[in-house]
């Protein structure tokens, strides 16, 4: 009983006495001691399984590694710890409940990655807390579900359509600088970048989703306050206690009473317009269908128009909670993501002023002559150095810092080492990105790396910001032009050096692994304005 004992001290732990006489007074005990039983076999059966694997050393054996995961600036160093002791991968043991194997090494991280959609499964224990706010979205979903949703989506980032984003970009990339101008004539030259950036990358995605102007760079918004407290909110409930990974009781608590109040705003908001948009394209059709003149010249298509005309080979299209899915998927996943992207490369244009000037001449020479301050479509490509320095970037501050998959099937790895089906596979895109092993000096920022002569020598899956495969992420090319003409704008505008985080009264920087890449207490840049000539 021993095992049942340590579950039941955790659960008082965690939730306290009134959980554990619950359980007693109900009849519940027999039911415990059985799924006590399962985990205690289901534990040693994945503990002999991934025994091919290298264990870092456990805090016990029912324990394994939890609580050595950290989201702080020492939990990047522990991965670093990981990567030069063991190479390539190891296993990784969350109590009883979750068995991992972590992967840092291309040639590990490959095979996996790549392999078919129909045996590649996201897992619960991360993507599931995803799911009230996304529903069974591209995201989350699996299997025919996701590849239909796959080609249906598809066309939404076709490059037709993101040429028709460019114009918003530079919109609301000014509107974010003039904010800055006017705070900088007020004396307010140390700015911290995620709290402008973020709300910035949120204008953009309201007018390029829903052609919504919400005009949240310069007054509140509810339903941009509710998609900033979703995200505060899964990342509490993933770092803070792991019992709030079962419903059952993180729906009882008082972060999951927020959860839902927040979530109710955001669908309600994303449900409106989807049905607001398709009785507006029904009457379109219906006149368009009664009269003999010409359809007029139509306004550019945002992500909702797309999914609303898209159709699968037997004729059907989304229904409108699929569409609501799919469009709470492109908020959630399009707005932090590339406001830390953004932030990064700031802060690293920042730290190495050669690079800095070096970009903001390349963007000089591009638009000399010119009436105006836009970026356009036809520039991203003449914007190698920028592009370079953008890449780099995200390989040392990597948005997103892992990904996890399981599989239906075993995976056999090199070095004769097999993955049991159902295993969580967590594929570190830090632990890649910095593993010596396949990077030289991999803590540096040296844009050369991605010199287009130096691509011959680069692994294949060494550099990996948006994963790789068949369940890659769908929207980089969206990611990768704001992130051009953002950072492009933004060193024609301003120069950029390191700032002083009030809170650690230095220019040093912590970083903050979240759900994306952050930093403690924010990321802060001194801004000098420029006047460059138009």
């Amino acid at each position: 009983m021993t095992l049942l004992h340590t579950v039941l001290a955790l659960v008082l732990s965690w939730t306290g006495l009134s959980s554990v006489l619950y359980i007693f007074s109900t009849g519940l005990f027999t039911v415990v001691a059985l799924w006590t039983a399962r985990l205690l076999l289901r534990h040693a059966w994945y503990t002999h399984k991934l025994s091919c694997f290298s264990k870092p050393q456990t805090r016990s054996w029912l324990l394994g590694h939890l609580g050595k995961m950290q989201s702080t600036e020492e939990g990047l160093q522990r991965v670093d710890d990981l990567v030069q002791t063991y190479k390539h991968s190891c296993c990784w043991f969350l109590g009883p409940f979750y068995h991992l194997v972590r992967l840092f090494h291309p040639d590990y991280v490959k095979p996996l990655l790549m392999a078919p959609a129909s045996i590649t499964v996201k897992d619960e224990l991360i993507y599931h807390n995803l799911q009230p706010w996304l529903g069974n979205s591209v995201l989350i979903s699996n299997g025919e579900v996701w590849s239909r949703k796959r080609r249906l989506l598809t066309p939404a980032f076709h490059f037709d359509i993101l040429k028709s984003y460019i114009a918003v970009f530079n919109s609301s990339a000014k509107t974010m600088h003039d904010k800055w101008c006017r705070l900088v004539a007020e004396g307010k030259t140390n700015l911290e970048m995620f709290d402008h950036v973020t709300l910035m990358t949120l204008d953009s995605l309201l007018k390029c989703a829903f052609s919504y102007d919400s005009n949240c760079q310069q007054s509140s918004s509810e339903y941009v306050s509710a998609i900033v407290e979703l995200s505060d909110l899964i990342i509490e409930r993933r770092e803070k206690n792991i019992l709030h990974h079962w419903d059952w009781i993180y729906w009882k608590t008082r972060q999951g009473e927020r959860f839902k109040q927040a979530l109710n705003t955001v669908h309600r908001f994303t449900r409106d317009v989807v049905e607001k948009r398709r009785t507006l394209l029904n009457q379109q059709r219906e006149t368009e269908a009664q009269s003999e003149i010409a359809p007029t010249a139509q306004k550019r298509k945002d992500f909702v128009d797309i999914l609303l005309l898209t159709k699968d080979e037997d004729g059907q299209g989304l229904t409108d909670e699929e569409m609501q899915a799919e469009a709470n998927t492109f908020m959630f996943a399009g707005h932090d993501t590339t406001a830390s992207a953004i932030c990064w490369t700031l802060y690293n244009l920042a730290r190495h002023e050669h690079y800095q000037e070096k970009c903001r001449q390349e963007v000089m020479d591009l638009i000399e002559g010119r009436d105006g301050q836009e970026i356009q479509w036809e520039d991203l490509s003449n914007l190698p150095f920028t592009t370079m320095c953008i890449k780099e970037s995200l390989r040392l501050h990597s948005p997103v810092q892992a990904v996890t998959r399981s599989y239906t099937q075993d995976m056999v790895l090199p070095g004769n080492r097999t993955v049991p089906a159902g295993t969580i596979c967590l594929v570190s895109i830090y632990g890649t990105h910095h593993n010596p092993t396949v990077w030289t000096n991999p803590h540096e920022y040296d844009p050369q790396r991605f010199d287009p002569s130096n691509k011959k020598s680069q692994t294949s899956h060494a550099f990996i910001p948006f994963s790789s495969g068949p369940r890659n992420c769908i929207g980089q090319k969206f990611a990768m032009v704001e992130l051009r003409v953002v950072v492009a704008l933004t060193l024609l505008r301003f120069r950029l050096t390191p700032g002083v985080n009030p809170e650690l009264g230095s220019s040093r920087v912590r970083r903050l692994p979240q759900l994306v890449l952050r930093a403690e207490g924010g990321l802060w840049l001194q801004l000098e304005p420029l006047n460059t000539p138009t």
